[in-house]
C-alpha cells in the first residue's frame, strides 16, 4: 500500500473513519476538490478500491458532490487502461433532500503523479506523455473534454509502466460552454477563461501545459493568471519554449509543447491522436540517438517531492 499513501498532516488533524458507506477504511490517499480520499475494501468481496468523500459544511459545497456525480457518469463509461474508471455513487440525504454526505468508489491504482515524482530519464517522460494522450483520445472519443488535465492528474506506476489519468470531476461534452470558469490556473486554456465551448483542443492545451511543467520546472503563463486581460494574444509573447528553460530538451518536443499552448484552438494540434503520434517519432529518434546523445538523465535536474 505504501504506493498509495499520500504523506499529509490532514490525518493527524482528521483520523480516519474506520468505514464509509458499508466500505472498511484501510488507509488514506489524498484529498483534492472538497474530498479526502481513502483506500477501502468492499465489505464482502474484500476487493480494494479508492473512495473519494464528500461532507458538504455549506451550501456551496454542493458543487463537489456535482463533481462526484459528474466523475460517476463519465467513469462508468470508460474502458481504456488509461483512464479510472468509476464504479459506485453513494449519497446520502436529509427528510428535506439536503446533502449530508457522498462518495464515489473507483477503480484503485498504485502510482504516484508526476506532480510527485517524474520518471528519472527523458525517454521515459515521454513514453508516459503518449500513453496519456491515448488515454485522452478514447475519452474524446466517448464525447467527453477532460477539462483539467494536469501533472497531479497523471499517475504513473513504480516501474513507469503503467499510467492511469484520473479526476473526471470537470469533464464535460465536447462543444460544452460552461457558467464559470473550471481548471486550474496554471493549466488552464484561454477559452475556459472565458466561458467558451470546449473542444479536443482544450484538452491539447491543458496536455501542452502539463507537459511544459514536467520539462521546465516551472507554470506556464496563462490567461487566467495574466488577470484575463482582453488582450490574450500577448500570452503568447510571454511564454519561454522549453528547450529554452532546458538545453536537455529536444527542439522537436519543445516545438510540440509550444504548438499545445498556442492561445488560438484552431493553430494547435488537431487532437490526441496527432498528438500521440508526433510523440511517438520523437520518441522513436531519441531512442536512435542515445547512443550519440544520450537522453537518459536528461531530464530536469530537480525532481519533485
Amino acid at each position: 500500500m505504501r504506493g498509495l499513501i499520500a504523506d499529509s498532516p490532514d490525518v493527524e488533524a482528521n483520523p480516519l473513519p474506520k468505514s464509509v458507506f458499508g466500505y472498511e477504511v484501510v488507509d488514506f490517499i489524498g484529498e483534492g476538490a472538497g474530498s479526502r480520499i481513502f483506500a477501502v475494501t468492499h465489505p464482502t468481496s474484500k476487493q480494494l478500491y479508492a473512495l473519494k468523500y464528500v461532507v458538504p459544511k455549506q451550501d456551496k459545497d454542493v458543487r463537489f458532490v456535482e463533481q462526484l456525480e459528474t466523475e460517476f457518469e463519465v467513469g462508468k463509461q470508460v474502458s481504456h487502461p488509461g483512464l479510472r474508471r468509476s464504479l459506485d455513487l453513494k449519497i446520502n440525504k436529509t427528510l428535506f433532500r439536503k446533502i449530508t454526505e457522498a462518495a464515489l468508489v473507483l477503480e484503485l491504482f498504485d502510482g504516484v503523479s508526476l506532480e510527485r515524482r517524474l520518471p528519472q530519464s527523458m525517454t521515459q517522460l515521454v513514453e508516459v506523455f503518449i500513453k496519456s494522450a491515448e488515454a485522452l483520445a478514447s475519452l474524446h472519443s466517448l464525447g467527453y473534454v477532460h477539462c483539467d488535465l494536469k501533472p497531479n492528474n497523471i499517475l504513473v506506476d513504480a516501474a513507469t509502466k503503467n499510467v492511469k489519468v484520473i479526476d473526471l470531476g470537470q469533464a464535460a461534452k465536447i462543444g460544452t460552454a460552461k457558467s464559470r470558469i473550471q481548471g486550474t490556473p496554471d493549466y488552464i486554456a484561454p477559452e475556459q477563461v472565458k466561458c467558451l465551448p470546449v473542444t479536443v483542443q482544450t484538452d491539447v492545451f491543458n496536455f501542452g501545459a502539463t507537459m511544459y511543467w514536467c520539462l521546465c520546472g516551472s507554470e506556464l503563463p496563462t490567461l487566467f493568471n495574466l488577470k484575463k486581460s482582453e488582450n490574450s494574444f500577448l500570452v503568447d509573447a510571454v511564454m519561454t519554449s522549453p528547450r529554452d528553460c532546458n538545453k536537455l530538451v529536444p527542439e522537436t518536443l519543445s516545438n510540440l509543447v509550444m504548438e499545445c499552448v498556442r492561445t488560438n484552438p484552431q493553430k494547435r494540434p488537431a487532437d490526441m491522436i496527432e498528438l500521440a503520434r508526433r510523440l511517438e517519432i520523437i520518441l522513436h529518434v531519441m531512442r536512435r540517438d542515445r547512443g550519440e546523445n544520450s537522453a537518459a538523465g536528461a531530464t530536469r535536474k530537480f525532481q519533485v517531492a
